[in-house]
């Protein structure tokens, strides 16, 4: 596994289409982040891949960011560990204003469901 550390968050690449996003407490993610992050991960990672998005700290976005965090035709499934009632509730919305995205995301209460849900992706 490879690791990344950016000015958002960290990246922990599992295999070309498996990545795991950990966005760091307190951050407001903003269009600017977001262009960053798909960059990344357009540039590290071979289309069509997997995100594990692990919801381990407190963030924001901003409406922009939100509508077009998971707007990538390179994403194929994205699995979301959520252990809080807010996390499940922001993820939730999140899901909701993005319709496309809701047949290509699951929200997880451990890190090893989420793997191995993306594992059969």
């Amino acid at each position: 596994m490879k690791i990344y550390k950016l000015s958002f968050g960290v990246i922990n690449i599992h295999h070309p289409r498996l990545a795991e996003v950990i966005i760091n407490e307190g951050v407001v993610m903003d269009e600017e982040i977001v262009g960053q992050y798909h960059d990344f991960l357009l540039s590290n990672l071979k289309a069509p891949f997997c995100l594990l998005v692990n919801k381990e700290n407190a963030y924001t976005y901003t409406y922009k960011a939100q509508v077009s965090v998971a707007d990538l035709d390179a994403i194929k499934a994205v699995g979301v560990i959520t252990k809080s009632t807010g996390a499940v509730m922001a993820t939730e919305m999140l899901m909701d204003m993005n319709v496309p995205l809701q047949s290509k995301m699951k929200l997880f209460g451990s890190r090893a469901d989420g793997l191995a849900w993306l594992a059969k992706k």
